[in-house]
């Protein structure tokens, strides 16, 4: 697995509807990024796209696998690398956001996550279609963030 920075025009739109199934809202976040991708065999089969959003505080727009390379740990190097990537880049704070629940939730807080906010129904506000995860409707949002600098 190679972890490296691309521009924006090397990410496949496609992976990123894996994560966000809203084209018109990634291409919002997409220009002015900072894109980290996998790739395996020279094929792009995970990306990560984080913009800054404030002095030394960088969001987490998308991170995503496409589904036939999921759970061989492909994603968690990706975050890993891009965390690392953005602390090179002076960025002190990563925030995300996400789903009250399922395996994305789990995922980021086993990379030290934390939750500091609700934004309550932002799902059926900002998208046109229901969002079902495991037969349940997404309506909240949870804003996560994860600290770059070392503990005192």
């Amino acid at each position: 697995m190679h972890y490296s920075e691309v521009k924006a025009n090397d990410v496949p739109i496609a992976l990123l509807l894996e994560a966000d199934p809203s084209e018109h809202i990634i291409r919002s976040y997409l220009d002015d990024s900072w894109c980290f991708v996998a790739t395996l065999d020279g094929q792009v089969v995970g990306a990560c796209i984080a913009k800054t959003i404030g002095t030394g505080i960088a969001e987490i727009f998308n991170i995503s696998v496409y589904p036939e390379f999921q759970k061989r740990g492909i994603g968690s190097g990706l975050l890993r690398f891009s965390l690392q990537a953005l602390a090179d880049k002076k960025i002190k704070r990563v925030e995300l956001s996400t789903g009250t629940f399922g395996y994305q939730l789990a995922y980021y807080q086993r990379a030290g996550f934390r939750v500091e906010t609700v934004v309550k129904d932002y799902f059926l506000k900002t998208y046109p279609e229901p969002i079902i995860e495991n037969g349940i409707q997404l309506k909240d949002m949870l804003r996560l963030y994860i600290s770059l600098e070392p503990c005192p």
